[in-house]
């Protein structure tokens, strides 16, 4: 029997340090403090300036007068309790919209509005096989699942002792791991990843080129539920490159490898001129890349739009599987991402 060479482990890319570190932040629309607090701490670390808007977001650049505005988001899926069940354990709501089959036995931090936190696990309404025939079939739905609290609690008056109360945020634990062959696989890739590779590229730019460059990097907070990009970045913006996760799946062309240009999503085609330029790039830097029409799907952009910004907008991601679910990309689709998002600020820029 032949025996397989071991896998020789890939060196570790700044760019998946950056992505674990941020992943460890919970961060669900609505709670992204800590998250904009570390990437605010991250780049002033750099000597870059990083100011938090009103709405909470964060602008990170040198320039006075950015001309583009690279955005991701830091905010992801996640819950809140929507009251409590007379055996004392939570009902919940979806933050955004993630995939409950794939969140199904997470284990789950819940923080009061007192600051205490308490552990629990995301199951279904009488989950034991011995004695619920359908465990195996019935719906994941929030009507059909509860949060089972790590607290002897046996009625709605104990957990109310605890200080959890409706409106307490939910954190799912994201589970990242990176494999010696280069994938990482966690919860909350979208869009954490595309916000690793923009720390990525403000740190390889560094301070000084930063202050000529007319460039800031924009981390908005509500993406997820709609209105991220709606407001905060400088008024001075012309375009906007959105760094998001791109789609992997049936019916597109994405895939984990590579960086997905998109050309249209649910809100319409992105801007053909800046699409040009980025598909021209990608062929000249020699960048695996695909260009790609995200079906179901809106971003940082399409808020931007909506809300009436006279801007040119344009998305590139490095492709992620099983989006709002059990995520899944490679470190060759973060590289790739990373470098085209510098050649096009360079190109247009520089």
């Amino acid at each position: 029997m032949a025996i397989r060479p071991a896998v020789r482990p890939r060196p570790r890319e700044r760019v998946v340090d950056l992505l674990e570190a941020l992943i460890a932040v919970p961060s669900p629309s609505g709670f992204a403090h800590d998250a904009i607090a570390h990437v605010q701490k991250v780049a002033q670390a750099a000597g870059l300036q990083a100011q938090v808007t009103n709405k909470g977001g964060l602008v990170v650049g040198n320039h006075p007068r950015p001309r583009l505005v690279v955005s991701g988001h830091v905010d992801t899926l996640g819950a809140m309790v929507s009251g409590i069940n007379a055996d004392g354990h939570l009902a919940f709501t979806k933050i955004g919209g993630p995939l409950l089959p794939s969140f199904e036995g997470n284990h789950v931090t819940i923080v009061t509005g007192g600051g205490q936190r308490y552990t629990g696990t995301l199951i279904l309404q009488n989950p034991a096989a011995h004695v619920n025939k359908e465990a195996g079939t019935l719906e994941r739905k929030p009507e059909n699942m509860y949060i089972r609290l790590d607290c002897e609690v046996s009625a709605k008056k104990d957990t109310e002792a605890l200080g959890i109360a409706i409106g307490d945020f939910v954190l799912f634990d994201p589970g990242f791991r990176y494999t010696e062959t280069g994938f990482v696989k966690s919860h909350f890739l979208d869009d954490k990843a595309g916000c690793a590779v923009m720390m990525d590229g403000f740190l390889r730019l560094g301070a000084a080129r930063l202050k000529k460059l007319p460039v800031c990097f924009f981390f908005s907070n509500y993406e997820e539920v709609g209105h991220g990009a709606a407001a905060g970045f400088p008024d001075s913006a012309l375009e906007m490159l959105v760094i998001d996760m791109g789609v992997v799946g049936r019916q597109v062309a994405g895939d984990e490898f590579s960086v997905s240009i998109c050309v249209k999503d649910s809100s319409g085609p992105y801007d053909y001129g800046i699409r040009q330029t980025l598909t021209r790039l990608a062929r000249e830097r020699r960048l695996p890349y695909k260009l790609d029409v995200f079906p179901f799907y809106g971003s940082d952009g399409s808020a931007a739009l909506v809300a009436g910004h006279n801007i040119r907008v344009g998305l590139i991601g490095p492709g992620v599987s099983a989006s709002h679910g059990s995520e899944r990309t490679h470190v060759k689709g973060l590289l790739a991402t990373r470098d085209l998002m510098l050649a096009y600020i360079e190109e247009t820029l520089g």
